[in-house]
């Protein structure tokens, strides 16, 4: 009995996500598309296989997850580029990090809303000075202490949505790396003191050390955000990795 069980769950339709991931897999695995070139639509996929958007779609997801596309809201799916021998620093969402120590995140939203940029931040973000640029400030805590003040700069061209997002539900590096993939981060690390704000939200005095990282995010080309991570020294380490 148990053998044409197994001989039936053998026989059994793949779902038909499945059969648009793999695919699409294979295609990859073949070289059917070079690295950052643009692949098939949704909607081309969807007439493809006579399926609905939405198993499009959840296909697409697990090959991102997977690291083998990158999707970029209202452009489109491209091949991703291949792994190099580096030295890395992963941008991970601090909201996994705090649940991976088994402790619980929340987070407090203290600025949400559109702003004009000045010239050097519309600079860095591409665009026109005065520009609209949108602007969060988040206190994140772990298990009640805060850890990390977040000041963040959005280009609404990326994220047009940003500012709908509840983010004491999601972290906005977990939302922008949905709506926005990135293809490249530049950071500038360093030890300071905080500012008097920062201060006064991450419960520390003014002369206490921090490790400070400015962080700025771009796909394709087009920035998507700069950010201003603020971490008392004495509650964070920052880790890197080296892969081949």
């Amino acid at each position: 009995m148990l053998a044409d069980m197994d001989s039936s769950a053998a026989r059994a339709p793949r779902a038909p996500y499945q059969r648009v991931k793999s695919h699409l897999k294979a295609q990859l695995a073949a070289g059917r598309w070079r690295p950052g070139q643009l692949m098939p639509s949704e909607a081309e996929l969807v007439a493809q296989f006579g399926v609905s958007r939405m198993t499009v779609n959840r296909a697409l997801r697990e090959l991102q997850t997977e690291g083998l596309v990158e999707r970029v809201q209202g452009v489109g799916t491209f091949a991703a580029q291949p792994h190099r021998l580096s030295s890395t620093l992963t941008i991970r969402d601090l909201h996994e990090e705090i649940e991976a120590r088994g402790h619980r995140h929340h987070a407090e939203v203290h600025v949400k809303r559109e702003e004009r940029a000045p010239r050097a931040l519309a600079e860095q973000l591409g665009l026109a000075p005065g520009g609209r640029v949108f602007h969060t400030l988040i206190v994140h805590f772990d298990d009640g202490v805060p850890l990390q003040c977040e000041d963040r700069y959005v280009n609404p061209a990326c994220a047009p949505n940003y500012l709908d997002v509840d983010f004491t539900r999601t972290t906005p590096t977990h939302y922008l790396l949905e709506v926005a993939p990135l293809w490249e981060a530049q950071y500038t690390i360093e030890a300071s003191r905080p500012t008097a704000q920062e201060a006064k939200l991450l419960g520390i005095g003014r002369d206490e050390p921090c490790l400070i990282v400015v962080r700025r995010t771009v796909s394709r080309g087009v920035p998507i955000t700069l950010a201003r991570l603020v971490h008392p020294g004495s509650r964070y380490q920052l880790e890197g990795r080296f892969s081949p």
